[in-house]
This record gives C-alpha cells, structure tokens and sequence, in this order.
C-alpha cells in the first residue's frame, strides 16, 4: 500500500508539471485555435538565461523575473512572424512547421550561446532535499509547489475568462474573430496577449520544471511538451480544468505502469492514452461543444 500510495502521490506531482505545459498550449489555442509546438524551446530558453544571469552574480529572483520577460518578448514574435502569415491562408497548417522550426532555431542558439551540455540549475524556493512527511510518506516541496501553482494558474484564469471584461473578450475572439472585429474589440493585441502569456506559462514552467531536475540543456522540453499536449488533449483542448484534471491522470497512470511494470512503458503507454482518446472522445474530458456556422 506503501508502494502505490507513493507512485500515486509522484504521478500527482509529475501530472501537474504536464498541466502546466498544457496550460500554456490551451491560451494560444483559445484565440487562434494554434498550438506553439516550440513551446518546449521556450521553457528550455527561459531556465537557460536564468542559469546565465545567476552565473553572472545576479540575485535568483531578479534573474528568475528578467528571464521571464525576455521569454515573454518571444511570444509576440512568434504570434508575428511564425503563426500569424500562416494563418493568412485559410485551413493552412504551417503554422505547425513554423512553430516547430522556431523551437528547433532556438535549442541551436542556445546551444551557441550557452553550449550543449547540462548546466546545474540553482535552487529558487526548495531544495532537492526539502520534504514534508504526511502519513509516514515523504513529499517533496518541489513537487508540492509545482502541484499548487498549477492549481491556482487554474483557478485564476478560470476567474480571469469568467469574470474580468479582457476575459469575456477573449472568449469572444475565440468563438468570432471576426464579429470581434465589427464590434471594435482590440483583436490583435488580444492574440499577442495570448502568446505572451503562454509563453510566460511556459517559462514559468521550464524554471520549476528544472528546478526539481536540477539541471537544463538545450534539448530540455521536448518531452515535457509531448505529455502536456497529450494532456491538454485528454483534458479537451481549450479548458483549463481538462488540462489540470488531464495533466495529473496521465502522470499518475505513467508512474503506476512505471511502478510496477516498467519505467519504458510510460511513455508508449501515454501516446496509446492518445490514440484512445482521439478514437472515441476526440473533444477530451472537459471539452465544451462549440456551435459552428454553415
């Protein structure tokens, strides 16, 4: 029982890092129904240059900050130049290749500027070896702040959609662009809002994130965007909550199949969660159904 409620309570930890990741995915999706699928380059980019600034005697916070605005500054132009002349082009695609190309560009400056090796990530909040214990099990802080960040990061945009008039007129862009634009609202910056805070999101994800590995490289990220995006599809795409819920099913189930068949498993039985879905609920958990116009 021991053994189970430990896997279960690691998944949990694990799950919430992938709701992060697709959190971040789910805003862009939300005004231009687009993906960054380099959005594992930025969560490597922004621990990178905190790892620089830190090196450069700069307190962690301050670079921890700086570093997040720097990489926020990347998502208005990727919004600029990678996803919106694709998105010119009616049921145009290319918005997957540009996205990907730009991640791709950016592990290759950084390996240029930083070099390709691991660096020793410093500890912001917790170190590795701060735990509580709960019922005999030992708890990772890490993983502890990871887990309610994600929570509230759900919470507050949940509030920010529902409640605020910048939220109301997001969801509006989402559902209409175009009426949007008849009825004066700022659509543009609305969409460059979004990418500036998914890439933000992701961001603050790749610093926790590295914080717990306690180390980053230039090809940090990929598989972390692999699971967000499977979770953010379990979860259905578009919803905050499905992202969360998503995120921590797919890492508890991974860390029991790694539990007690084989930690190879995982991933394979994750892209087998995908197919599934995509299968039989191709919408996800949460999706909400959505009228369309003829």
């Amino acid at each position: 029982m021991t053994i189970f409620l430990t896997l279960v309570l690691a998944g949990v930890s694990v799950g919430a890092v992938y709701a992060l990741v697709a959190l971040g995915l789910n805003v862009t999706f939300w005004t231009t129904k687009t993906l960054n699928f380099g959005h594992g380059s930025l969560m490597m980019f922004c621990a990178m240059i905190m790892v620089y600034f830190a090196t450069q005697g700069m307190a962690l916070t301050l670079a921890a900050v700086l570093s997040l605005i720097i990489v926020g500054l990347f998502g208005i132009f990727i919004e600029r130049y990678t996803v919106r002349p694709a998105l010119k082009t009616n049921n145009s695609m290319g918005w997957v290749v540009s996205t990907l190309g730009f991640g791709i560009v950016l592990q290759g400056v950084a390996a240029k500027l930083f070099g390709s090796q691991a660096v020793a990530f410093p500890s912001i909040l917790f170190g590795s070896e701060d735990f509580i214990t709960i019922f005999g099990l030992h708890i990772s802080l890490q993983y502890l702040v990871v887990l309610v960040l994600s929570v509230l990061l759900v919470v507050l945009l949940e509030g920010f959609l529902r409640l605020t008039r910048w939220g109301q007129a997001v969801r509006a862009v989402a559902h209409d662009p175009e009426l949007g634009r008849i009825n004066g609202m700022p659509v543009n910056i609305i969409i460059i809002g979004s990418f500036v805070l998914s890439a933000l999101l992701g961001g603050a994800a790749g610093l926790l994130v590295s914080q717990i590995g306690g180390t980053v490289d230039p090809a940090f990220g990929f598989n972390l965007v692999l699971f967000g995006f499977i979770a953010a599809v379990v979860g259905g795409m578009g919803s905050s909550v499905g992202a969360l819920v998503g995120g921590i099913a797919l890492g508890v189930i991974s860390k029991l199949v790694g539990g007690y068949v084989s930690s190879a498993a995982e991933q394979p039985l994750a892209f087998a969660i995908l197919m599934l879905m995509l299968a039989f609920r191709p919408n996800g958990l949460f999706a909400q159904v959505e009228a369309t116009k003829a």
